[in-house]
């Protein structure tokens, strides 16, 4: 048996669906990058490329098109955070700051186009079943990892709003230890926010609500 046939096997069954060993590892990449991530910890982007490489295989699967192509351009975001972490600011280490209402303002206009034009793209040239929800959780994941590689404390929110629609989707779709996954990122997320937050005020960063 190869690697991907192994991940692709059934580690175990909860609720009546099979969970793959690719979701398990996707369960614990996942769930210990978030946790680096608010820990403002360099290790998240190695960790976070692996599971990006696990997720591929099981969303392809899973026939989730968006999120798995999604997972490529993580993976070129996550070399361009760990370099730029790694490097730091031009003033010194990168520091926590919020968005500008500037920056929200290209944000939306940004996710809005992209939303419409990746939901009429899964409609028209995939098998997607959730072309739209496939589309706002790629758009809202991706918004959040730019906010994440340039220390943006809202990030966290977009975060929490995708993680709120990636919970009922994933349970759509049978990846229930994904969907259980997702629900705990909710939590942590809660908690990167809070400890971004406290960073910002530690290094004398004017904090705005």
């Amino acid at each position: 048996m190869s690697l991907i046939e192994w991940l692709g096997s059934t580690a175990f069954v909860s609720f009546g669906a099979p969970t793959s060993w690719v979701e398990v590892v996707g369960f614990v990449t996942g769930a210990t990058c978030v946790v680096l991530v608010a820990r403002q910890s360099v290790w998240n982007w190695p960790i976070g490329i692996a599971n990006n490489l696990a997720f591929v295989l099981l969303f392809f699967g899973a026939g989730l098109f968006a999120d798995a192509a999604l997972q490529f351009v993580y993976i070129a975001l996550a070399l361009s955070g760990w370099i730029l972490w790694v490097g730091g600011g031009t003033q010194g280490p990168l520091a926590v700051t919020s968005t500008s209402r500037r920056e929200w303002w290209w944000l939306g206009v940004v996710g809005v186009i992209a939303t419409v034009a990746m939901t009429w793209f899964l409609d028209q040239a995939t098998t997607s079943v959730v072309p739209f929800w496939d589309a706002v959780t790629t758009v809202l994941s991706l918004l959040a990892t730019w906010g994440q590689v340039t220390k943006r404390r809202e990030s966290w929110w977009l975060w929490i709003a995708a993680d709120v629609v990636y919970v009922p989707l994933y349970l759509y779709k049978d990846l229930i230890l994904t969907g259980v996954l997702y629900l705990g990122f909710i939590g942590l997320c809660i908690a990167g926010l809070s400890a971004w937050t406290r960073s910002m005020t530690d290094d004398g960063v004017e904090v705005t609500v």
